[in-house]
């Protein structure tokens, strides 16, 4: 029998143990000190919050941040100091007055609830300076949801309690299953009907939501289901771009015929005489110019449709369509990130005011290291933003499994075109004297020659007319100017003699109308959409095609990239590359959605040896990254490559 001290004894149980046990040497101690403290961070409301109150970040009511320490249970045979971690199903917290005990306590071995208990000075550290500050909401509801906070400079694992801990498990768990509208004429498929429980839950809650399905998965319907179960006297304001007001009509005629459905756009708009549970649809330029009348009026739901449009939060119809009340808010969009993470805030900033904080500080915490890809603690910064703003936002894609088994098979296929030798000697001299003006100029003047390099040679590239804006398609002998001319009159005939329909996208208007020219001078049937055609226009020009009365239909990216259902369309050309896949995307979803009945092939032209060859590449990476995170991309950031590196990208290569 050897006598210990304090000291010697929790010496020999801590560090020493494992050393010991490392030499063979077995350390055993009675069952009654095989017990340990833990230490969790949590967060909770301070006391006298509802139970329920779901609305507790938007208030001003700050959380409380502490440590709480626990007891918990040991195996009898080895020692290991106090460590910090989520309580376990069998620890024991302990109460305010055991935790001041164990502040003043002054040995290694304190006696707790009739046990001894062996102590880490850390922990007594923590029991004594356990009040860690007050959260604001939005800080609280982060740390509920992503399980970790930052204390004194160190990431720790976070848990939340009592009335935020129920705000974690309604917003994280399944949502209660909704019936389908009985008023509803269609048979929402099982995932519509999860996105409308979805939709439900938070917009009960106050709390809106993005639905972010891909194009052509219905999210009209669903949101028109959604306005149906909630069967408010308050009218739904739908805000859309104008190429979509016939659409939402159509599409609210179609499937809830009883609904009454209004128009605020053109002269002699107005707003009286709406009557219960209408909905009133309006555009993007007259909601911006009309907020003040908007906003008079009392909305149970605003829906925002391609809610990309707002994505810059300065922008004034942003600013704009922040200042109209509604019970909630949901954003309708494919591509909720497009460049950079600032356009996700926007979004849920909009849906959910305060859920992500200030931009700046957004910035800060998460999406400045979330985008810098390529480390263990990016990634991290990654899995911490999902955790965070999935219960805010309902992604679903057609590849994703069971979301639309019955959607025909889809072919990309990059084509290389070659350079005709007009375009060749245009597209060198270019690059040669802008390359020198690039070197010599610094700040926004370089930054405003290298966009203009990039642009000229982009028109190059697709046609030496566009660039020189002389008009003549072909050379007065006859022949074709543009390779990439040449290939899609090549890839037409193939699809016309089957008897197919296609789109064909280009990112310039003026691109666009010397194929119209073009394409009427050979007799091919043809029609052109931009973003001057007026609405009913469009509406005619989508009626004409899909009934098959056009074969052809050239379409300006910007203006119709979104939005138009193309179903009739087996074929989808990318003249040029908008230099965004989530853009490109859209488009091709003009005809590969939910209705699609052939396999669809979509065809990308690309000249070979140019900077579209590299753009390409680069591409094919962001695309990867764009379910997680998107770093400044477009055309914008080559601006920041060095002389060299511009010189690389647009120097013409010869073809392989």
């Amino acid at each position: 029998m050897l006598p210990l001290t304090d000291q010697e004894l929790y010496d020999l149980l801590g560090a020493a143990a494992a050393r010991l046990g490392a030499a063979g040497v077995a350390v055993h101690w009675p069952r009654e000190l095989a017990r340990e403290l833990t230490a969790t961070a949590v967060v909770r409301p301070a006391p006298g919050t509802a139970a329920d109150n779901f609305d507790f970040f938007k208030t001003e009511q700050l959380l409380e941040f502490r440590w709480q320490l626990a007891l918990s249970g040991g195996d009898g045979n080895a020692a290991g100091e106090g460590g910090e971690g989520a309580d376990g199903p069998g620890d024991i917290p302990l109460t305010e007055a055991e935790m001041d005990a164990l502040a003043e306590a002054h040995r290694p071995i304190v006696r707790l609830r009739d046990q001894w208990v062996l102590v880490d000075p850390a922990l007594v550290r923590k029991a004594r300076k356990r009040d860690l500050g007050l959260l604001d909401p939005v800080d609280a509801l982060t740390v509920a949801l992503t399980g970790a906070a930052e204390v004194d400079g160190e990431r720790v694992a976070a848990v939340p309690t009592g009335a935020l801990a129920r705000v974690r498990e309604r917003l994280t768990g399944e949502p209660r299953p909704v019936p389908q509208p009985p008023a509803l004429k269609a048979t929402l498929r099982d995932y519509q009907l999860r996105g409308l429980a979805w939709l439900d839950r938070m917009t009960s809650l106050g709390l809106g939501g993005c639905l972010a399905d891909d194009m052509g998965l219905g999210k009209t319907v669903t949101l028109i289901a959604l306005h149906l179960h909630r069967a408010r006297p308050e009218p739904t304001l739908v805000v859309c771009p104008t190429s979509l007001l016939g659409n939402w009509q159509r599409e609210i005629e179609r499937f809830a015929p009883g609904v009454p459905v209004r128009r605020f756009h053109g002269a002699g708009r107005g707003l009286d005489g709406i009557p219960d549970g209408a909905i009133v649809l309006t555009t993007y330029g007259t909601m911006r110019t009309s907020a003040a009348e908007l906003a008079a009026r009392d909305w149970d739901l605003v829906v925002a449709d391609e809610a990309q449009h707002v994505k810059n939060p300065h922008a004034a119809t942003a600013k704009a369509l922040r200042t109209i009340p509604a019970a909630a808010r949901v954003a309708l969009t494919g591509t909720p990130v497009e460049n950079n993470l600032s356009e996700l805030w926007a979004l849920l900033d909009w849906t959910t005011p305060g859920l992500l904080g200030p931009l700046k500080a957004f910035r800060a915490r998460h999406a400045r290291l979330a985008e810098t890809g390529g480390s263990a603690e990016s990634d991290e910064a990654v899995a911490r933003l999902a955790r965070l703003v999935r219960p805010f936002l309902l992604r679903r894609k057609k590849s994703d499994p069971g979301i639309a088994p019955e959607l025909p098979p889809k072919t990309e296929t990059d084509h290389p075109a070659p350079l005709t030798r007009e375009q060749a000697a245009l597209y060198q001299a270019v690059v040669r004297e802008t390359l020198a003006r690039i070197e010599a100029a610094a700040g926004i003047a370089r930054r405003g020659l290298v966009m203009k390099l990039l642009m000229a040679l982009k028109q190059i590239c697709n046609h030496p007319a566009q660039y020189l804006k002389d008009g003549a398609t072909r050379t007065s002998a006859g022949r074709s100017r543009s390779g990439k001319l040449e290939l899609l009159d090549e890839l037409l005939d193939t699809i016309l003699a089957e008897d197919g329909s296609v789109l064909v996208f280009t990112q310039y208007v003026e691109m666009a109308r010397l194929l119209e020219s073009h394409l009427t001078a050979r007799g091919v049937p043809n029609q052109l959409l931009h973003g001057g055609t007026p609405v009913a226009a469009r509406e005619a020009m989508v009626d004409r095609f899909q009934a098959g009365e056009v074969p052809v239909f050239l379409l300006s990216l910007k203006a119709a990239g979104t939005g138009l259902n193309l179903t009739r369309a087996s074929h989808v050309v990318h003249y040029d590359r908008w230099w965004n896949p989530a853009v490109e995307d859209q488009a091709t979803d003009r005809a590969y959605r939910i209705g699609q009945t052939q396999p669809v092939q979509v065809h990308r032209l690309i000249t070979e040896g140019t900077v579209e060859d590299r753009i390409a590449e680069l591409l094919a990476a962001k695309q990867a990254l764009a379910d997680a995170v998107l770093g400044e991309g477009g055309e914008t950031a080559l601006t920041e490559l060095s002389d060299a590196e511009l010189s690389d990208l647009v120097t013409l290569r010869r073809a392989r």
